[in-house]
């Protein structure tokens, strides 16, 4: 599967129905463009899992021992409000009211495509969390990413 990427400016219209871009739409593998899981995101956004990777979450948390509180919590949280949708004749998903709501989505929002997800803001509300980028990025960076040395070897074919 080849990675999705890219930001979207697009509009909810008054059936809660999004347009999916059509240079959004092209980075799908023909098998990835007619059902999509829509879920609750860790922040105030909502996520679009391709039907494949949605199959590979499922998977990892129906292998959690739902006989431990914390895992049968996270399980149940993660799962509320998981909606299957698809795209319709013209290209729109039908986005559940609920989930917007959660979300605090009105009108404008943000698509906003990463690797195998797609995470839908508010347009404000994902104004506003990206202004507060940290002082200094590239330590994030460093702290999230490892040294350099960390990274497997290169082989350097240059004689």
């Amino acid at each position: 599967m080849k990675y999705l990427i890219g930001e979207f400016n697009c509009t909810i219209d008054s059936k809660c129905r999004v347009l999916l871009p059509v240079q959004l739409k092209k980075q799908l593998s023909p098998d990835d463009q007619s059902t999509f899981i829509i879920n609750r995101g860790f922040e105030k956004c909502l996520i679009i899992y391709l039907l494949s990777e949605w199959e590979k979450v499922s998977s990892e948390l129906s292998r959690l021992n739902t006989y431990n509180k914390k895992k049968r919590d996270f399980v149940r949280y993660f799962l509320r409000g998981a909606t299957p949708i698809s795209l319709d004749t013209s290209n729109r998903l039908l986005l559940p009211k609920q989930l917007l709501d959660y979300a605090g989505i009105k009108k404008d929002i943000i698509l906003s495509a990463q690797f195998n997800k797609i995470e839908i803001w508010s347009k404000e509300i994902y104004e506003n969390v990206m202004t507060d980028e940290p002082e200094d990025f590239a330590k994030l960076a460093e702290e999230v990413m490892g040294e350099k040395d960390d990274f497997p070897e290169v082989e350097n074919n240059e004689e």
